[in-house]
């Protein structure tokens, strides 16, 4: 993985594959690669690094061709060194591979054992191998391709060309996103929409097991039998110039500033300002199967499995629904009890999340009523469950998330809300009211954003600190956690979230004069037992930062920084005091002078187990 872009048309092919690189690069990538059929033969450039690298081989004698593959990987099997860069090639063979081939060790000893010689260490080459082997005796590339993906097991888009045939793509999906665009006499593929929206607003989202023939002007799609099957183009609505940064220094930046319309439009349209009811149509399950519910199992990962933490605080407060909450990759390993009085809630900024998917497919295959939230329309976590709030982010860039943890909030209320006035749990009046404090948040979330000059004054303080601790009680710990996640992608700095009551069971052993500690202390029903906590770190020494409700003095005599936010219900605000985390985390990167938007390591959408 990560970035995968192709094409196959009527025009020079080079400059379109690189700008469509370049506009992936937010999904996180160490090196990158081109190849282009020229007419005659392949010429393939390859190089470590950004994607200026590869940019400087191919500008020095671009290569002129009307086909040809491109990719940006994220390192897997083997270091993130040319030769284990895409795309890779076999004889005749070509391609670009997102994914993981799990049973790749057993293909290579038998590739080997057969007189094959390996260029590189990926799991990707295997299959171009398994293809060039076929190719032969086979009656097309399709066919080709096709016969290697029999002896293959494992995630995969696949992207690949033949020397011998320059006029034409054969495409794979399994598990990792892929998406074809239809233009004029011209196809493209990529692993995600903003790299060919410059090109074509037609696309195609592929499914699991379906493998595609594109040619110039035309395509043709195969299922998981490889019979041929009608997909229909949809059309992106979505404004491209919403991925630039519009002045903004970073896009995470700007998407933190986007945070309150991307609130506004999640709300939208879900809050029925006649009964202030929350309306959520794209929730396909009746009201006597949500009363029959007994226990709900929200799965994610990263900032999602934050939010969902949070979810559980709301979830089985409003609606009296047991939850409990699992990062994605250890769901399926711990054989959870699921049948089908349980509610499974997927949360994944991309929809494409391996992890996640495996998670709810497996909550499903127990019985589980399934449902995700999720930014992206049309991805495969939205296609396999039974209703999805879309969270209406927007494209969001940062491979840090920010306005998609926020708008994931947003949708976790809405669903508690629903669940809550299903089951007969919540009365009108509460709900009523608590949806009045939702339509406030947005106002509360722009005030809160307001704090940036503060923290940057005195972020640069922090730019060489080897540590920091984060301390939350209730609904806060989660947002302790989800702020020390943020600091720790972007500046490198490594930082722990803890329950506030949990710091004298061992972290409390960290803390002195040279800790920064930062203490989420809202005016909330928690508030007098973090006084306590932040007494109790003031007693050691530490450097206390702490952000509370507007108006407090009561830490201007402990702390070295306070940071106040307005106030807002207890339930709601995670969603105002999640944003000065966020700033402080980039304040700080920026002063260490770090890659905010493409943290070292780190992929936007992580479609590998």
């Amino acid at each position: 993985m990560c970035g995968i872009v192709g094409y196959v048309g009527h025009r020079p092919c080079g400059d379109m594959l690189i700008d469509g690189l370049r506009r992936l690069e937010y999904r996180g990538y160490d090196s990158a690669g081109v190849a282009i059929h020229d007419g005659s033969d392949i010429v393939r450039l390859r190089a470590e690094g950004k994607l200026m690298q590869l940019e400087q081989l191919y500008r020095s004698s671009p290569p002129l061709g009307t086909t040809g593959v491109a990719h940006t990987r994220w390192a897997t099997h083997g270091s993130p060194i040319e030769r284990n860069a895409h795309p890779h090639q076999v004889g005749r063979i070509v391609l670009v591979h997102n994914g993981i081939i799990e049973n790749y060790a057993e293909l290579r000893d038998e590739l080997a054992a057969d007189g094959a010689v390996f260029s590189s260490d990926t799991d990707t080459e295997i299959v171009a191998h398994l293809i060039d082997r076929a190719r032969p005796g086979a009656k097309s590339l399709h066919a080709a391709v096709l016969d290697a993906l029999k002896r293959v097991r494992g995630s995969y888009a696949f992207v690949v060309l033949d020397v011998e045939q320059p006029d034409e793509l054969v495409v794979a999906r399994n598990a990792s996103p892929l998406v074809l665009g239809v233009g004029q006499d011209e196809m493209f593929a990529a692993s995600d929409v903003p790299a060919i929206m410059s090109h074509t607003r037609d696309v195609i989202f592929l499914e699991d097991g379906d493998t595609a023939v594109l040619k110039r002007g035309t395509f043709e799609v195969f299922d998981t039998d490889a019979q041929p099957v009608e997909r229909t183009p949809k059309r992106i609505l979505w404004d491209p110039v919403s991925a630039e940064k519009q002045g903004y220094k970073h896009f995470m930046l700007k998407e933190i500033h986007e945070q309150p319309t991307c609130v506004v439009d999640t709300l939208r349209g879900r809050l029925d300002a006649m009964t202030d009811q929350v309306v959520l149509p794209e929730v396909d399950l009746d009201p006597e199967t949500v009363r029959g519910l007994t226990r709900m199992h929200i799965v994610a990962c990263g900032t999602s499995w934050h939010a969902g933490l949070i979810g559980k605080y709301v979830i089985e407060k409003l609606a009296r629904l047991p939850v409990e909450v699992d990062y994605a990759s250890e769901y399926r390993y711990r054989d959870p009890v699921v049948d089908e009085h349980t509610l499974a809630l997927a949360i994944s900024q991309s929809g494409e999340t391996a992890d996640t998917l495996a998670a709810i497919r497996h909550a499903k295959s127990g019985g589980a009523k399934a449902l995700a939230i999720c930014n992206v329309m049309e991805s495969t976590i939205a296609r396999e469950t039974r209703g999805t709030i879309y969270t209406h982010a927007g494209p969001e860039i940062g491979v840090a998330s920010t306005k998609a943890y926020t708008t994931q909030l947003t949708a976790l209320y809405l669903l508690g809300l629903w669940l809550g006035r299903q089951r007969g749990t919540l009365s009108a009046a509460e709900e009523a009211r608590i949806t009045g404090q939702l339509r406030l948040i947005p106002g509360l979330v722009e005030d809160a954003i307001g704090v940036e000059d503060r923290i940057r004054d005195f972020a640069r303080d922090y730019a060489h600190t080897t540590g920091f601790l984060f301390l939350g009680r209730g609904p806060q710990f989660p947002n302790a956690l989800e702020g020390a996640l943020k600091l720790k992608e972007i500046s490198y700095i490594h930082a722990e979230g803890y329950a506030s009551g949990e710091m004298k069971h061992g972290p409390i052993a960290l803390i002195d004069e040279d800790l920064p500690v930062v203490v989420l202390a809202p005016k909330d029903p928690w508030y007098e037992k973090v006084v306590s906590n932040v007494e109790e770190v003031k007693a050691r020494g530490g450097r206390l930062i702490v952000i509370t409700t507007a108006g407090n003095r009561e830490f201007d005599r402990m702390a070295e920084h306070v940071i106040e936010v307005p106030d807002a219900d207890p339930l709601l605000m995670p969603l105002i005091t999640a944003v000065p985390l966020q700033l402080l985390a980039y304040c700080i990167a920026d002063a260490r002078g770090t890659d905010i938007d493409q943290p070292r390591n780190l992929a936007k959408s992580v479609t590998v187990e």
